[in-house]
């Protein structure tokens, strides 16, 4: 009412536009923490003062929360991870010196339960929602989309995902980049969409949702997607060899520093910088980055970080008589060495895992040089672009780590995340997965010795558990992003793997081709998870295949309704990792053979 009048009288009301733009996105995304509407004041004349609004009535509720600095947050958790680590050692001093188990103990018991409960609600004070950080990046994409003259659909899913507030500010400029990226270099303009038969109309999408211990991150366009051939030029432009490298390791070679696939400099392309800064900011909170692209149909970054920096969950692994720690979302095999095929690739030694040949070093000889002896097990970490092999002596297990930053006194060191502190007082460090990458990269000596093999009959999964290349698993969800995510862990572990929507079509893909287990979601259109479940045990056909449900649901109430239906096993999303679901897919399908 007050607006309209003065945009006829040629007023500049844009900045007011956005603050209510902002309060009616605030209404209907968080209706329960809107303020109370206020009486409207009339409009007054030209340049008075606009009324003061009645000072608002106390929140009941305002109560219910405190401001406190971030600093004693952090206090806090250092502290709750000093008294985890003090509960450690209580336990391995009544094992050592008085010879009684503490796990016997009840009051033992109490005060691990409780300190692991203690540190568990401190970590989730540090969590911020992936909201928080959204309406810039909507601004942005309004802006720029613009000043360039392009229709943009700004989109955000599952923005209630929550993150450790410094992941998620660290974030914030590489998702920057990533948008800014995707308005001007990788969506058409309206006529460049019309000539190729898309709508005028582009979608930028990002999405967030959390997978255990991760959170992940998708940015995704409908635009003209990445040229993989453009790639390559550019590359051989900068004395970068392509020959050897298929599309998917070709096309990570965009977030090399310096490198640009744009004709024309501008304030957001053709600067070299970008992706490069992508890549940065997600290695800096130990994540890892992927792209898939389409060319005419767009493109697909992922974000896969950590939900904390503060307690990561870790692989141990010995080399020597020394111990490290390895973050687990950086890990994608970890087995014996025997069970991978080896072979030379240009006098570099490599492993076959699944139908890729990965460079492969021994971890003791890249941390500290030649002096040390190769192991005889293998991990295969990722880092934000590349995949690298690494042989240990042992393979210690997997734990929560309590991780800390190393003192300011100590030189900073690529190969190092953090450390931590052992029950028996000794130092874990923590070991940064792109910075071992990087290290065994750019050492080109052969580390091991190995014999030429033919690729391998059967692909490694994690935990070691080799799987037939004929097991054939149905993925079925309605979320792309999930579809998309389970499908790559099963294939990189060698499964055969068809997806379906929902209920009804995994039914059809059923019956045109048998299956060895199926995986579904249990909310879906059409059909969801119960039903189809039910709808697989009354079809003698496929009435023994195993059903393998994961699902955000995570109450008694729907685990026991799905175990009734006729399902094998049941993961909540929440509790999802890779080892988890290789794990219970080991299982099922060994169960079923």
């Amino acid at each position: 009412v007050v607006m309209i009048p003065a945009v006829l009288a040629g007023e500049d009301q844009s900045a007011a536009a956005e603050a209510l733009e902002h309060r009616i996105r605030l209404v209907v995304e968080h209706p329960e923490a809107a303020p109370a509407p206020a009486a409207a004041a009339p409009a007054g004349p030209a340049g008075a003062a606009p009324a003061v609004a009645p000072a608002a009535r106390p929140d009941d509720r305002a109560g219910e929360t405190l401001l406190v600095p971030v600093s004693r947050l952090d206090e806090l958790v250092r502290l709750v991870g000093e008294s985890a680590s003090a509960n450690l050692r209580l336990g391995r001093l009544l094992s050592e010196r008085l010879a009684v188990n503490p796990g016997t103990l009840a009051e033992f018991r109490d005060l691990s339960r409780t300190l692991n409960d203690l540190q568990e609600r401190t970590m989730r004070a540090r969590m911020v929602p992936v909201a928080t950080i959204t309406e810039p990046l909507r601004r942005a994409v309004r802006d720029l989309a613009r000043s360039l003259g392009k229709q943009v659909r700004w989109e955000d899913r599952g923005t209630d995902t929550e993150l450790d507030r410094s992941v998620l500010q660290q974030l914030a400029d590489p998702l920057l980049h990533l948008v800014r990226n995707a308005v001007d270099h990788g969506l058409e303009s309206p006529a460049e969409r019309a000539a190729a038969g898309k709508p005028p109309v582009a979608s930028l999408v990002l999405q967030a949702m959390q997978l255990g211990s991760e959170v992940i991150l998708d940015v995704t366009d409908d635009g003209r997607g990445i040229d993989v051939q453009v790639v390559r030029d550019r590359a051989a432009a900068m004395g970068t060899d392509t020959s050897t490298m298929d599309d998917a390791a070709a096309i990570m070679l965009v977030f090399t520093s310096g490198f640009s696939t744009a004709s024309v400099i501008s304030d957001v392309s053709g600067r070299g910088v970008g992706l490069d800064a992508v890549r940065v900011g997600v290695e800096a909170v130990r994540g890892r980055v992927e792209v898939h692209s389409t060319p005419g149909q767009g493109t697909r970054f992922r974000f896969v970080v950590p939900i904390t920096l503060a307690v990561l969950s870790c692989l141990l692994v010995e080399v020597g008589r020394e111990r490290y720690a390895i973050p687990m979302h950086s890990v994608v095999v970890a087995q014996a060495a025997d069970a991978l095929a080896r072979a030379h690739v240009d006098g570099r030694p490599m492993v076959w895992v699944g139908d890729a040949a990965l460079p492969v070093s021994g971890l003791g000889r890249t941390l500290w040089g030649p002096s040390r002896p190769d192991g005889g097990e293998v991990v295969v970490v990722v880092s934000s672009t590349r995949r690298h092999a690494f042989l240990v002596d042992r393979l210690l297990g997997q734990r929560d780590v309590v991780v800390k930053g190393v003192s300011r006194l100590v030189p900073r060191l690529d190969l190092l995340a953090g450390a931590s502190v052992e029950p028996d007082g000794s130092i874990l460090l923590v070991l940064d997965a792109a910075g071992l990458v990087e290290q065994a990269r750019t050492d080109r000596t052969p580390t091991i010795d190995v014999a030429p093999a033919a690729a391998p009959a059967t692909s490694p999964a994690v935990a070691g558990t080799p799987v037939s290349s004929a097991v054939s698993v149905l993925v079925v969800d309605d979320a792309a992003i999930i579809r998309h995510l389970e499908r790559s862990i099963l294939e990189r572990a060698g499964y055969l793997v068809r997806t379906a929507n929902d209920g009804v079509e995994a039914l059809a893909r059923l019956a045109e081709e048998r299956c060895d287990l199926v995986i579904t979601d249990l909310e879906m259109p059409r059909m969801d998870g119960f039903a189809l479940t039910k709808a697989i045990r009354a079809d003698t056909r496929f009435s023994n295949t195993p059903v393998l449900i994961i699902t955000s649901r995570a109450s008694d109430e729907s685990r026991e309704r799905g175990l009734e239906a006729g399902a094998d096993s049941y993961i909540v999303k929440a509790a999802f990792d890779e080892t988890a679901l290789l794990g219970a897919v080991s299982r099922l399908v060994g169960r079923s053979t």
